[in-house]
């Protein structure tokens, strides 16, 4: 990464989560340690340890009939390996019976979002992390 202003504590670099330690230091402090992964990462011109954060759980959550709007690859589409999976999810809204005791994870067939707890949004936010955006699923 070659990133350019202030250094912010969480970003997406092409979808993929980059934290800071303190993320880290936080999510095990929550004991989050079955949930995620850590992966250091250099960042061009910071010292600090950064990582990128993986998800542990996919889980197949996704509201079809309350998300906003929800496509799926057919036939006609031109890639017949994709037939049937999400093509694009619009006001994503999950189903939380099917979340169970979930922290952090990623929605099965849309894994472009990261989807965290109440639980952990309130300690990030009381953390003060900078650089993420929470919108209510």
């Amino acid at each position: 990464m070659k990133p350019a202003g202030i250094p912010i504590e969480f970003s997406h670099a092409l979808g993929t989560p980059i934290v800071h330690r303190r993320v880290v230091a936080l999510f095990e402090r929550l004991g989050l340690q079955k949930e995620v992964q850590f992966i250091p990462v250099e960042v061009e011109g910071q010292t600090e340890p950064w990582f990128i954060l993986n998800a542990l759980q996919v889980i197949r959550c996704i509201d079809d009939a309350r998300s906003e709007e929800v496509l799926y690859w057919g036939p006609e589409d031109g890639q017949p390996d994709r037939v049937g999976e999400y093509q694009n999810v619009q006001g994503l809204k999950v189903d939380p019976t099917k979340i169970g005791e979930a922290h952090i994870f990623r929605p099965w067939g849309w894994p472009v979002v990261l989807i965290v707890s109440e639980h952990v949004k309130r300690a990030l936010e009381e953390e003060d992390i900078t650089g993420i955006k929470f919108l209510e699923v």
